[in-house]
């Protein structure tokens, strides 16, 4: 399997380790009503959860992009790089949601948009 498959993956289940950020520690968590909770909480928890929506909405994009570019035959090593970038790219955005560092997450945030446009161009 190639590092760009398995920056798929870390992409997959990166929103579920910002969940368990959001949970960690908060004995007011209900399993049985989890959006209702997410509704109540501040800070930080709530940024987690911002960011887990957001990595949601990230993941279909860039594993297109990914599978695209192998399809299309791009070079690996080009591939990877570039699929590297955006999981860097993502975990500079989560950790500045978290920290409420709003213009570098927006920063962070486009470099994860170019490195799926970059997979597109690389596949062309």
């Amino acid at each position: 399997m190639t590092i760009a498959f398995w920056c798929v993956l870390i992409a997959a289940l990166f929103p579920f380790a910002l969940a368990g950020i959001a949970k960690a520690g908060d004995r007011s968590f209900n399993n049985r009503r989890p959006r209702e909770w997410y509704e109540t909480v501040t800070g930080f928890r709530k940024r987690a959860w911002w960011a887990q929506q957001n990595s949601f909405e990230a993941f279909p994009l860039f594993a297109a992009a990914v599978i695209i570019a192998h399809i299309a035959g791009t070079e690996q090593a080009t591939a990877d790089t570039i699929a590297i970038v955006f999981i860097a790219a993502r975990i500079v955005y989560a950790g500045c949601y978290l920290a409420d560092v709003h213009l570098a997450r927006s920063l962070a945030w486009l470099v994860g948009l170019g490195a799926c446009i970059g997979l597109f161009i690389a596949a062309a």
